[in-house]
C-alpha cells in the first residue's frame, strides 16, 4: 500500500500480516492497540508513551516489550540520558492485517468486535454533544466484491492514519464489514 507521505521518522514496511497467536494477543489488547496507533505519528520512548496514555512507565514498558517480542515494534533509535540508554520505539509496519489462517473464525471476530466496541464507547460523548458522524448501510454482495470493497476501505483508513497531526481534537475513524442476517428483498 504505497503512500506519498513520509514514514513517521523511521523506515517501516507498508504492511505486515499478523498470524501467530503471540501477535494476535498483542494486537487484541486495548493499551497495546493505543501504543501502536500513537507510533504511526512518530517514534517514541516509553516515557513519551506513558505520558500520552496516562499510565505508569512500568506498565507501558511491559506492553512495549510484548509488542517487540511479537515483532510489531522495534527499537529505531537510542541515546544516552545520564547513565541510561533511552530507546525510541517504532512500528515494524504501517498496517497490521489479521491473517485468516492463524485463528478460528470466532477469535478473528472477537478481534474485530474489540475495535468496534472501543469505537462505540469512545463515541458516546460525541453523540451526547451532537457531534457524531456515522452511517450504517447493508448491501447484498458476492464475497469477492466484499473483499474488493474492503481493500478500498483499508486504503481510506490508511489515508486517515497518515493525515498530518494538527489541532487540539483527536478524531476516531471506525470501519467494519461483516456478514449479517439483515433482511433483503426477494430476487426479482
Amino acid at each position: 500500500m504505497p503512500t506519498d507521505l513520509p514514514p513517521p521518522g523511521y523506515q517501516l514496511a507498508d504492511e505486515l500480516t499478523v498470524t501467530t497467536p503471540t501477535q494476535l494477543r498483542a494486537v487484541a489488547d486495548p493499551l497495546r492497540a493505543a501504543i501502536l496507533d500513537l507510533l504511526l505519528e512518530r517514534a517514541a520512548t516509553v516515557t513519551d508513551l506513558a505520558t500520552a496514555v496516562g499510565r505508569p512507565k512500568g506498565t507501558v514498558a511491559h506492553h512495549v516489550n510484548v509488542l517487540v517480542a511479537a515483532g510489531l515494534l522495534r527499537v529505531v533509535s537510542t541515546r544516552r540520558v545520564r547513565a541510561v540508554e533511552e530507546r525510541s520505539y517504532g512500528r515494524t509496519a504501517r498496517l497490521f492485517r489479521v491473517g485468516a489462517l492463524a485463528q478460528p473464525t470466532a477469535r478473528r471476530a472477537a478481534l474485530a468486535i474489540n475495535g468496534l466496541a472501543t469505537a462505540a464507547a469512545e463515541a458516546v460523548a460525541a453523540h451526547e454533544a451532537d457531534d457524531l458522524r456515522c452511517g450504517l448501510r447493508h448491501a447484498r454482495l458476492p464475497p469477492e466484491r466484499a473483499a474488493e470493497f474492503w481493500e478500498r476501505v483499508v486504503a481510506l483508513l490508511h489515508e486517515f492514519a497518515e493525515l498530518p497531526r494538527a489541532g487540539d481534537t483527536v478524531y476516531g475513524f471506525a470501519v467494519g464489514l461483516y456478514p449479517t442476517d439483515h433482511p433483503t428483498l426477494p430476487a426479482d
